[in-house]
């Protein structure tokens, strides 16, 4: 049965879909059978991977209403062992829209259910926030991957992450696991990046990824490709970066 990892911090801009879109495609690089779902609103991990999703009719959004199946919402990508289910706008009404569903944090694990096994790897990726998509995700996942963006409010950020895991573990999803936390935008020239990262370290050894993200002018110039860093200069840093993350990743499957 594939295992299901969902990236989420509700802290905006700490690297979150960008390690969706490449840590996915670095496991299909390295042979994995790998479908990511975005569901975040925004549609960025759709858009990096070159999906306008102004233009899709059938998105996750249409999947956890319950409108389609799930397979048939399923599209390519430019590597061949990765897979995606795109996101929507739509997505920012699903509070509402999902009141009234019986266990409304629970639509995600449900329709993922019957194409579980035809993954190595399903990745979600999350919207920056706590709210019911972020909590499907969680109620979905086998492990959570926390990016933490090595500034000065990182440490909040991983006290209310880990938070809500406490409290998805004590009520829904009681195997949750930590993949791991993973250093983004590092900067070893900065004191505060190295303070962060030392801290981290300190708190979480044993949950803590060896691999650090670098900040890497690639990345960006990438997502405007719509192609994962991996492919578009695979010998820069940031595609090293996560071509190590990756094979990480792959060595927690022992576990």
């Amino acid at each position: 049965m594939g295992r299901i990892i969902a990236i989420a911090n509700h802290k905006g801009g700490v690297g979150k879909t960008t390690t969706a879109i490449n840590l996915s495609a670095s496991l299909a690089h390295f042979g994995r059978h790998v479908l990511l779902i975005d569901i975040d609103p925004q549609g960025n991990s759709s858009r990096g991977l070159g999906v306008d999703v102004t233009l899709i009719s059938k998105s996750i959004f249409e999947v956890m209403l319950g409108t389609i199946d799930v397979k048939s919402a399923i599209r390519k990508t430019p590597l061949k062992k990765l897979e995606l289910l795109s996101s929507k706008l739509l997505l920012a009404s699903m509070d509402v829209t999902f009141a009234s569903f019986k266990e409304p944090y629970l639509i995600l694990r449900n329709v993922l259910e019957p194409i579980r096994d035809k993954y190595d790897y399903i990745i979600i990726d999350c919207p920056p926030s706590l709210g019911i998509l972020t909590l499907n995700a969680l109620n979905a996942a086998n492990t959570i991957l926390i990016p933490v963006q090595c500034e000065y409010f990182a440490m909040d950020a991983i006290s209310s992450i880990l938070a809500t895991v406490a409290n998805v573990q004590t009520t829904t999803n009681p195997n949750l696991g930590i993949e791991g936390f993973l250093m983004t935008m590092y900067d070893a020239k900065t004191s505060l990046g190295t303070e962060i990262a030392s801290q981290v370290r300190g708190l979480f050894k044993e949950n803590t990824f060896l691999t650090q993200i670098p900040r890497n002018v690639s990345i960006p110039e990438s997502n405007s490709k719509g192609l994962p860093v991996t492919i578009y200069k695979p010998s820069s840093s940031g595609a090293l970066a996560y071509f190590s993350l990756a094979k990480e990743v792959i060595d927690h499957e022992e576990r």
